[in-house]
């Protein structure tokens, strides 16, 4: 099910993370479905089960799974995050920028030096 390419330049655990975040918005996995435990996931991929946690840690800070101790992982029913909440967040932050004296095309490179010439977000299922 997983694929790690362990002498990628990106992390381990994140190669993970990213797998279950497509997984997710693919319908792979669906709302309250279990995840492979933390040991039997490590063991299946040959790695340190402190790196599984970490993925799992994250999933769970952005809201696509939650834990329950000694049950397991389990994905959540939102699916993740909150365009809306996100919108209002960011048109808050541009202003502070703006009102810094932060120009609009600083700004736009920054979003191109972080998106690059794919955008790969734009087709992100939102809540």
């Amino acid at each position: 099910m997983f694929v790690i390419n362990l002498y990628g330049k990106e992390s381990i655990y994140e190669q993970i993370r990213k797998q279950i975040l497509k997984f997710i918005q693919a319908g792979v996995l669906k709302p309250n479905d279990k995840l492979p435990s933390v040991r039997e996931l490590s063991m299946d991929l040959g790695i340190n089960p402190n790196t599984v946690q970490k993925a799992y840690q994250r999933l769970e800070e952005d809201g696509y799974i939650y834990i329950l101790s000694k049950k397991g992982a389990y994905v959540a029913a939102s699916g993740g995050i909150d365009i809306e909440k996100i919108t209002a967040d960011l048109k808050l932050q541009l202003e502070a920028y703006r009102d810094e004296g932060i120009k609009r095309e600083e700004l736009i490179a920054l979003i191109d030096a972080v998106y690059g010439k794919d955008d790969y977000a734009k087709d992100r299922k939102c809540k």
